[in-house]
């Protein structure tokens, strides 16, 4: 059966949860440190469908109609000059479609969406350096790793000390 790649609508919100759950376990997330199903049904529904969006997302949907991968992005401003890019925060295909095609054609329909949007001059992404299966997909398609940039997070609601 074939997969489609669509954009993600609210019904997609509960497959979509429970992806994010499975994306969680497979970065390594303790059952402790999972959300709770409520919360995360909350957060993807305010994420993708409030008022703004704070984010877009393909969703893989198979044969079975069963959401199997998701491609989350956001546009991002600015970028160079006072143009913008399209920045994917996370791509995830269950293991079972892996390596049939499925992450490349996700890959080129960012890569669509952001040359069809005025003034997006970039689409751009980031992995774990421990994670080479993700460096070398990426390596496939023949994108080259860039080293110019280092990466900071903080939890905000830790007080900084």
């Amino acid at each position: 059966m074939a997969e489609t790649i669509r954009p993600a609508e609210k019904r997609d919100v509960p497959a979509l949860a429970e992806l994010i759950e499975e994306i969680e376990r497979f970065y390594g997330a303790a059952d402790c440190d999972i959300q709770p199903l409520e919360e995360r049904l909350s957060q993807v529904e305010e994420a993708l469908f409030g008022t703004p969006p704070m984010a877009c997302a393909l969703v893989v949907e198979d044969g079975a109609g069963a959401i199997v991968g998701l491609a989350a992005y956001s546009f991002l401003w600015p970028a160079a000059g006072t143009s913008h890019s399209l920045f994917l925060k996370e791509l995830y295909v269950r293991d079972t479609l892996r390596r049939r095609g499925v992450g490349d054609r996700l890959m080129s329909e960012l890569r669509s969406l952001a040359a069809a949007r005025p003034g997006c001059s970039r689409l751009e992404w980031m992995t774990d350096r421990d994670n080479p299966g993700a460096r070398a997909f990426y390596k496939s398609l023949g994108f080259a790793e860039y080293d110019g940039k280092i990466v900071y997070r903080v939890n905000p609601r830790v007080p900084k000390g």
